[in-house]
Parts: C-alpha cells; structure tokens; sequence
C-alpha cells in the first residue's frame, strides 16, 4: 500500500522536474524585481526627501542586513524541519514591503518598507534554492544557474520598469507592482504542494549523508575562501546597483533615464553571465569556473574608471557577463562541500554575503560624500583582486 501510495507522487516528481526549476525562477524573478525597485528609484527618494549618499546607503544596508541575519537561522532551521509552505509567505512579506515604499511618506517608513522586503528574500531564498537542487535530476550547475538567473533578470528588468512606469508616475507606482507578488504566491502555493509531495514520496528512504568530503579544517577554509569571494563580488555588483546611474550622472552627464536603461543593460549582462556558468560548471567544474570568473574580469573592471561613456558601456557589458557567471559555481562547490546542508548554504551564500554587501553599500556611500562617486568606483575596481583566494579551493575532481 505504501509503495502504491508513493508511485503517483514520484511520476509527479519526475513528470513536473522542469517546470518546477522554471517556476521557482520566474518567482526568482518576481522577487528580486521587487527587491531592485528599491534600488533603482533611489534618484526619486534622493530629490524627494532631500537624501544624502550615507542614507542611500542605509537603505540597502536594511534590506540586506535583515535578509543577511535571517537567512542562515532560516536555512540551518529548514535542513531539519523543511517547511514546504513557506515560499508564499516569503512573497508576502515582500508584497507589503512595497507597498510601504510606495506610499511612505517619512524616512523610517521607506527603511521599514527595506526591512518587510529583506524579510521575505531570507524566507524565499534557502527553500527555493533546495526545491531547485531536488529538482536538478543531477545537473546542480544547470538547475543552480537557471534559478539564479530568474533573480538576475529581475534584478536588471527592475531598472527599466523603474525608467517607464516609476520614473513618469512618481514613488506611489512602486506599490502597483505589487500585483506581480500575487501571481508569485500562487505559483509559489503550487511549487510548495510539489515539494511536500516530493517529501511525502521518497519519506521511506534513507536521509542523504551530512558527512564532510573533507576533513574539517580544509572545509572551513574553503568555505571562508568561497564566502570572501562572494562578498567582494557583490560588493562590487552593490556598488553598480546602488551608485552606477550617479556615476553616469556625474561624470557624463546622462539623464536619470538613460542611466536606468545603462543600469539594466549592465544587470542584463549580469542574468546572462549567471545563466552561462551553471552549464560551464557542469562541464568543467566549480572551481574552473571561479579562476576564470572573478580574477578573469580584473583587466576590465580596472579599464573601466578611465573609459569613456562608449566604453564604458561595453566594459560594464564584458564585466557583468563574466564576473556573474561564478555565483552558481561558488554555490554549488559549497553545497557539495558541506552535504545536506542545502538551506544553511544558501543563507550564507544568498543572505550573510548579500548583507555584507548592503553593509560595503553603506561605507561606499559615505566614501562617496567624502571623495566621490568616480573615487568610488576606481576602487572597486581592485576587489576582483580576491579571485586569487581560489588557489586555496580543494580539488573536487579527486573526490569524484
């Protein structure tokens, strides 16, 4: 009875792989659409409250510091106790964090607004991120990179919805996009139903090993590696993110809407360079990936503060392909790292690094009153330096 109970949820499992890969993504998408709205309405909260670089900055350090608390609880918790309904609440949350931004009238408001949003990036996050590896059949770089690139391309389509419908309409139409939020929470509602027939199916087999493939002290060494790099590549992305349509602004006197369209032509290259690594992971693994993704990009980012607006545009293009096409590989190395610890990984990777980051956005903006947006960005230029860290990565291919 049990083994005739089990078999429909199986076929379930193996019938509707794909099209649970796809839909955690477009969620992905939705998600981080909403959390790039904050970002790329930033001109229209500086003119309307009368910001300073420093109160910008606090703005992503909220987001990002509450998603970065949050997520390792969340994801330690959900490796013992997976809590497959929790997707749509994370989407919820993220529903009402917008629809404070948008009609915030004080400044505690808009960082309340940040703080509903990191709440449910640290809810969404670790289980979507373990839905998408059940789903994987195997291939963890693909199904990594296509649940990472629904963010990616979130993240870039967020500048341009700011330039067409924010920008013209005022800080209220944030709020509209709320909308979006629901059709998550039903896709969400449908993903979460497939995880806990999945749970329900393979219930009889043997839990997964949690034992280390290597001893403890060269683990943590390589996770320490993987979390540096990390951190400095988004750092440098949060540097793009938060600051780039100034940089434009200021140093070649583009209008607010043409550096929203430069801003998402750079977070586009971004999406691609994610999609592209997962495959290339899969081909020539993690480590490959991650020598040639963040130390490969060092002669461009340092090209870049010297580089004409052309230029300027096709390097952003160059180093956003390739400096993001290692955030799937880093995730998927640690994942095989540290077995079973699927949710724990995806809080360190998608939630303590993130909101280190938000932190280096809030230094970079006090750097930026103090000296300047260009001094700013001449040095990110050298975080790329990190990649040099890969040396201490171990060999997976001795372990296979």
């Amino acid at each position: 009875m049990t083994v005739t109970a089990s078999a429909p949820a199986t076929s379930l499992a193996s019938k509707t792989t794909l099209s649970i890969i796809v839909a955690v993504s477009v969620c992905h998408l939705i998600n981080d659409v909403m959390q790039s709205l904050l970002s790329a309405i930033y001109p229209i909260l500086k003119v309307n409250y009368g910001l300073d670089y420093v109160q910008i900055g606090l703005l992503t350090f909220t987001f990002q510091v509450v998603a970065s608390l949050l997520q390792p609880a969340i994801g330690m918790y959900t490796d013992k106790r997976p809590l497959p309904y929790s997707l749509p609440v994370g989407m919820g949350s993220s529903l009402i964090g917008l629809i404070i931004l948008g009609f915030a009238q004080t400044y505690w408001l808009l960082l309340l607004g940040c703080a509903f949003i990191g709440l449910g990036s640290a809810i969404f996050h670790p289980e979507s991120s373990r839905v998408a590896r059940l789903a994987s059949g195997g291939r963890h770089g693909l199904a990594q990179s296509l649940f990472q690139v629904g963010g990616n391309a979130g993240s870039a389509i967020g500048p341009l919805l700011a330039a067409f419908i924010v920008l013209p309409r005022g800080q209220w139409s944030v709020s509209l996009f709320a909308m979006g939020s629901l059709v998550g929470i039903f896709i969400l509602s449908r993903v979460g139903r497939w995880y806990a027939e999945h749970r329900r199916a393979n219930a009889g087999k043997a839990p997964a090993s949690t034992a280390l493939i290597f001893d403890k002290r060269t683990t943590m060494i390589a996770l320490i590696v993987l979390t540096v790099l990390t951190l400095t590549k988004n750092a440098y992305i949060a540097s793009f993110s938060s600051y780039y349509t100034f940089y434009l602004i200021e140093k070649f006197q583009v209008g607010v809407q043409d550096a929203q369209l430069l801003l998402f032509v750079f977070l586009g290259a971004s999406a691609l360079g994610v999609f592209l690594g997962g495959p290339i992971n899969d081909r020539f693994g993690a480590k490959f990936v991650i020598w040639f993704s963040i130390l490969g990009v060092l002669p461009f980012t340092l090209m870049l503060p010297y580089a004409d607006l052309t230029w300027t545009v096709i390097l952003t293009i160059i180093v956003g392909i390739i400096f993001s096409s290692a955030f799937s590989a880093i995730v998927v190395f640690a994942q095989e790292l540290m077995p079973g610890r699927i949710g724990m990984i995806a809080g360190i990777f998608f939630g303590f690094a993130f909101g280190a980051a938000g932190i280096a956005a809030a230094a970079l903006g006090a750097l930026a009153d103090q000296t300047s947006i260009q001094y700013v960005f001449w040095l990110c230029s050298f975080l790329p330096l990190a990649g040099l860290l890969t040396v201490f990565l171990p060999d997976m291919g001795k372990v296979r």
